[in-house]
């Protein structure tokens, strides 16, 4: 008897070995949609002021706590190619405003899973899609009119103006601490603001984490906080030029290979002096320029340095290439490659330089107050490291803020005002319409109830009864009434002063529903065998930037 060997039929006989192949509705789409879920899970409690916070710990054993739902997407390394679409979606929320990640990632899940319904009910993902699609242009102009009327214009060098449109973004990663950060930030951000705002370029706020103190410590400085001790003896300088050389403060090697021969002592000492003598001739050629610092990219030489001494010219040592740019850009210096006479228009300027003791660490601070847009640096103080990264992101979350509303200023009510406004013209429109994506678009405006049940669960809040209490004040007609956290009672937001940007909202809502939207219209997996071989190595050793 021959031993059949069965032949690989359909699919399977046309795609290479070990391919994984998942087609219809129960494989594919719902599985998909359950992977999205269970993303949206985990973002969806760390949702809003009261959100919980999450320790993620990444492959290079690096740990995060933290409730930024981008910096928590970012480091779980993501392996479903479906839930692979939201992250993405969080990503691009977090490139265009830097905030409202969380609700694009939430709200996304939120839409698939009422979606997951539809499909049981029997509709066809495509009907869906059409709902969907007709529901978030819908949401698009309903936002328009929410807008707080007269919030086109504003001055963004107005302080008050501008902590109010950054306190919720702010409180949502460091609740209750958002009345001593938001002036810091505002402060920092206005410093730096040129003369267009819109041109306004968040890398020029820099952040100084120190540990030790509280937050009630942390100052904005005008211009850069480095994080070393100046290389001589000279700690302080003021009023000063500024040469700066990439290439580090020292006798540098010749280029060519060559061997000097040396017959007597005579020579040897000569050989010595000249070498000095050399050093000399260039460390003096660069304080007669008029420079009173230097600031080396890489080493400083022994003996360059007991030059610098005898000139009295301060060394400081930057030795991040990013750093060595924003103090350039700081200082107006034109970074020069080797140690040779800077010309008078290389030369930067600051007010003053000085090296200081801020909770057991030495930081040099470099101050330039004249400079026009040049940068300010926001010294944040706290107990542990991880509190200093949490509130850098907070920091973050409020400079991306700024720029947003820079560009465009409009605001809508916050506190789940909006959303449930939005739920409620929406479901109204559903009503309207006569074909099968009625049911999609009553679902999407049903999505939108998630946000103000979990800014209400995440409280500790019961979340019936704040949303039944909400859909009645605005069935009433105050558009504006949210909830207020603190005391768990629906309120207007406009006199509580919690307001969001719209174009964050606008953001928002529009990637969330694309990712839905691209999710759902996937209806087969086709996935080939990984390649072999070992896995590539991680890159590491790049500094913060």
């Amino acid at each position: 008897m021959v031993g059949f060997s069965t032949q690989p039929y359909g699919i399977q006989s046309m795609l290479k070995d070990g391919h994984r192949h998942m087609s219809g509705l129960d494989e594919a789409v719902l599985k998909n949609i359950d992977a999205c879920k269970q993303l949206s899970t985990i973002t969806r409690t760390s949702l809003g002021p009261n959100g919980m916070n999450k320790m993620v710990i990444n492959h290079l054993d690096k740990l995060f706590v933290t409730n930024d739902a981008a910096t928590i997407v970012n480091e779980l390394e993501v392996q479903h190619p479906a839930a692979k679409l939201l992250v993405l979606a969080g990503k691009a929320q977090q490139e265009e405003i830097g905030d409202g990640a969380n609700l694009t990632v939430s709200f996304a899940g939120e839409l698939l899973q009422n979606a997951e319904e539809l499909i049981r009910m029997g509709l066809h993902p495509s009907e869906i899609i059409i709902g969907y699609t007709k529901a978030i242009n819908k949401t698009i102009e309903i936002l328009e009119e929410l807008v707080e009327e007269g919030s086109q214009t504003m001055n963004v060098r107005d302080k008050d103006d501008v902590i109010s449109r950054m306190r919720s973004a702010v409180a949502s990663k460091q609740f209750g601490q958002e009345d001593i950060l938001c002036p810091l930030i505002a402060e920092a951000c206005i410093q730096v603001c040129p003369k267009n705002p819109v041109n306004f370029n968040v890398d020029n706020v820099r952040v100084a984490k120190l540990v030790g103190g509280g937050l009630h410590d942390s100052v904005v400085v005008r211009g850069l906080v480095l994080k070393n001790d100046a290389v001589g003896t000279i700690k302080k300088t003021e009023n000063a030029k500024v040469a700066v050389f990439v290439g580090g403060v020292d006798t540098s090697a010749t280029e060519t290979k060559g061997t000097v021969l040396i017959h007597n002592a005579e020579q040897l000492e000569n050989y010595a002096k000249t070498e000095e003598a050399k050093v000399e001739e260039l460390i003096k050629a660069v304080a007669d320029s008029g420079a009173k610092v230097i600031v080396s990219g890489a080493a400083v030489g022994e003996m360059a340095l007991h030059f610098c001494e005898r000139y009295k010219l301060m060394v400081l040592k930057i030795s991040s290439k990013f750093e060595l740019r924003r103090f350039c850009r700081t200082t107006g210096a034109v970074a020069l490659l080797k140690l040779s006479q800077p010309s008078a228009d290389d030369l930067g300027y600051v007010d003053s330089v000085s090296v200081e003791e801020i909770g057991g660490a030495r930081v040099t601070i470099v101050k330039n107050e004249q400079g026009g847009n040049s940068v300010s640096t926001l010294v944040l103080r706290g107990s542990t490291d991880s509190i200093l990264d949490d509130l850098e992101r907070a920091v973050d979350d409020g400079v991306n803020t700024y720029r947003a509303m820079c560009r465009d200023s409009r605001i809508v009510p916050g506190a789940a005002a909006t959303e449930i406004e939005l739920a409620k013209r929406l479901k109204e429109f559903s009503f309207k319409e006569t074909g099968l994506d009625q049911y999609g678009i009553a679902k999407f405006a049903e999505s939108f109830e998630m946000i103000p049940k979990t800014l209400a669960e995440n409280a500790g809040l019961n979340a019936i009864e704040i949303i039944s209490s909400l859909y009645a004040e605005h069935a009433s007609g105050n558009t504006k009434v949210g909830i207020d956290l603190e005391e768990g009672v629906c309120k207007d937001a406009s006199t509580v002063r919690i307001w969001d940007l719209h174009i964050t909202k606008f953001f928002a809502l529009k990637y969330a529903a694309d990712a839905a939207c691209t999710v759902l219209r996937v209806d087969q997996i086709i996935m080939a065998k990984p390649a072999g071989g070992p896995k590539p190595q991680q890159q590491g050793g790049m500094d913060e930037d």
